[in-house]
């Protein structure tokens, strides 16, 4: 099931994810997140859509998961953070 949402972050940019969401596993299949934010390195938001594959659709370990992401991997996100991101990602649950 392909869902999507659009989310403007508090004091920060526009997101939008698209994912395809596994209803049977309560999971994400595949993600694309984009927006008017900033990421470093380059590859950062490729990282995290390629990481978050598979992940369980739950608020408290999609953040804990994303934090984790940002940290192991040394990411920047600008105009972007932990908190939205898990926050856009879960507008999308149907």
């Amino acid at each position: 099931m392909n869902l999507r949402s659009v989310y403007k972050i508090p004091d920060g940019k526009l997101l939008k994810i698209s994912l395809d969401y596994n209803e049977r596993n309560n999971s994400i299949e595949s993600i694309n997140i984009t927006g008017d934010f900033f990421a470093h390195p380059e590859e950062a938001i490729e990282i995290l859509e390629d990481k978050l594959k598979d992940a369980r659709f739950d608020r408290l370990f999609l953040r804990n998961k994303i934090d984790s992401i940002i940290k192991e991997n040394n990411l920047e996100l600008i105009g972007l953070n932990v908190e939205g991101l898990t926050h856009g990602i879960m507008l999308c649950k149907p």
